[in-house]
């Protein structure tokens, strides 16, 4: 079978498609044929170095995948070989076929294609779990996404809005902002031109924000943290703008405001209901057509690194997926 291995961890220009053997499931595992893999900013942390738990060297990088089961480890039950499922990976999922944990899958609908089961987990999982769990988002409160047009950025626009939520987006560019709009966001702050802070305060009559949902980090933190309102929650989800930032303490105290993380792969392991209801609701939100995956464009696996490409350097809106033939 072909694969996208990872040799060095040098990121992803290193990555070659290369035959390798075909993997076997241990106990509790299962084998699954991949039909789409979704991109994930991620993917190329985790070819650098640098994502939280990183696998031996050589592998192939991918969280997500949708695909039909092939073969079951010892002891799987609830799942048949042929069953289309949608999977969470460690890693992996650049490949023809993949090993997944079998209690990392979930039923995939009939209906629903696979490019869509492949951008569905890490982006509606991410952003379900830190507006309903975490965040405690209630309808009514005014919600502001950063990065409103990438993957996880257009996910919570479309999941804040399904909670009942007033949602603010921000990016950069009147392209991106108008996707973000077509998705739900009822405000738009272009912050290539705007100032975020003072058009927050502007758009919530001085109020500020409930909920600020960042994969940024940066300066956009920063003015997050000065337009929130009595007892707002940031939603730290990743550093996507390239710098982490550094909480002065004393400013939380002023307004009782709530900074939470949010590693969303952790609850898997540790809290694995959060993550069996939240997928319930997601799947059911779906089927109902309330939500849908955005896939801005597909690449077959030879390309997946170009796929990565259009991720890291922002061009995509949406979901980039690659296609496995």
């Amino acid at each position: 079978m072909r694969a996208l291995v990872c040799h060095e961890l040098s990121g992803p220009a290193a990555l070659r498609l290369e035959e390798v053997a075909i993997p076997r499931p241990g106990p509790g595992q299962v084998r699954i044929r991949v039909r789409a893999c979704g991109v994930n900013f991620a993917d190329s942390l985790i070819t650098r170095g640098q994502y939280q738990q990183q696998p031996q060297l050589p592998f192939s990088p991918g969280f997500e995948v949708s695909g039909e089961v092939l073969e079951l480890g010892a002891g799987v039950q609830g799942i048949s070989i042929g069953e289309r499922v949608i999977a969470m990976t460690p890693h992996g999922g650049y490949a023809e076929q993949v090993i997944a944990d079998s209690k990392r899958c979930v039923p995939m609908p009939a209906a629903m294609p696979w490019e869509h089961g492949a951008a569905f987990p890490v982006v509606f999982g991410t952003a379900h779990v830190a507006l309903w769990h975490r965040a405690r988002l209630r309808a009514g409160e005014t919600l502001v996404v950063h990065g409103a047009a990438g993957g996880v950025g257009l996910t919570a626009v479309a999941i804040g809005k399904q909670m009942g939520a007033t949602v603010i987006a921000t990016a950069n560019g009147a392209e991106k902002l108008q996707v973000a709009g077509e998705h739900g966001a009822d405000h738009l702050i272009d912050c290539s031109r705007e100032d975020p802070r003072a058009r927050i305060k502007e758009l919530t009559d001085g109020r500020g924000a409930d909920v600020v949902y960042d994969p940024v980090g940066g300066e956009l933190f920063t003015a997050s943290l000065r337009s929130m309102a009595f007892e707002g929650r940031i939603l730290i989800i990743g550093f996507a703008g390239g710098s982490v930032p550094q909480i002065p303490a004393n400013h939380l105290l002023v307004k009782n405001v709530d900074v939470i993380g949010l590693n969303w792969p952790a609850y898997a392991e540790l809290n694995p209901r959060v993550m069996t209801e939240s997928f319930q609701t997601l799947i059911q939100w779906y089927l109902d057509g309330a939500i849908q995956p955005h896939v801005w464009a597909t690449y077959p696996l030879a390309e997946a690194v170009e796929a990565l490409d259009q991720v890291l350097t922002r061009k995509s809106t949406g979901k980039v997926v690659i296609t496995v033939s």
